[in-house]
């Protein structure tokens, strides 16, 4: 289309075309849909939103939240394994419940528990509940995702998936300013191709990728 704006999709750099209103762009290639580079917050307002989460790890309906990871973990794993939390946040309730049943778990947090010497290990499990969806560089997040987990290890996310039926327009999900990257099906295809996950499971908003 003459004139219109065009955006590179940051996780597979592909041309991106406007998608709603001026705020978000959706690729061509892996049907990602973004929010406008410009749009995205600074670091310290980053930050400001994500400790304004009340994130107690002891509320039942916070590890009812994380269950569908932390339920998938105990079946696949057993408490010998090592994992990692990714994004754990200024607290997580699926490292308190995987640490009550006794599963090793280290965690990170580029904010709040930034401790890049976890990077050096390899992980048994690697966790991301709802932490995919900020990503602002998709594609280096996913391949050193890739990289910390052994063979056979899993990645288990957890974000909610757009899809064509649901009003974008009155899409809840969207509003969070800190929410800048959004999946669709195709988009999580894409990514298992490209960084040779050998398998990809969805179920809701559970989204499992093994190495």
């Amino acid at each position: 289309m003459p004139n219109q704006a065009i955006e590179t999709c940051p996780l597979c750099h592909n041309i991106a075309y406007p998608f709603y209103k001026n705020i978000f762009y959706k690729c061509c290639e892996c049907s990602a849909i973004f929010r406008d580079k410009h749009l995205l917050l600074t670091p310290i307002e980053e930050k400001k939103r994500y400790e304004n989460h009340n994130n107690d790890v002891h509320d039942l309906a916070y590890q009812q939240f994380v269950s569908p990871i932390t339920t998938s973990v105990r079946k696949d794993f057993s408490t010998n394994s090592l994992g990692l939390d990714f994004g754990a946040g200024t607290g997580s309730a699926i490292s308190k419940v995987l640490e009550d049943f006794g599963y090793i778990i280290k965690q990170y947090d580029p904010f709040f528990n930034n401790i890049p010497d976890l990077f050096q290990k390899k992980y048994d499990y690697v966790v991301c509940c709802e932490v995919m969806e900020h990503f602002y560089y998709p594609e280096k997040e996913f391949n050193l995702l890739k990289n910390l987990l052994k063979p056979n290890g899993v990645l288990y996310c957890m974000t909610h998936i757009y899809n064509p039926k649901i009003d974008f327009d009155k899409w809840y999900y969207k509003n969070d300013p800190t929410h800048v990257f959004i999946y669709q099906k195709e988009t999580l295809e894409w990514i298992k191709n490209k960084f040779n996950f050998s398998s990809l499971s969805i179920d809701n908003r559970l989204i499992l990728y093994k190495n």
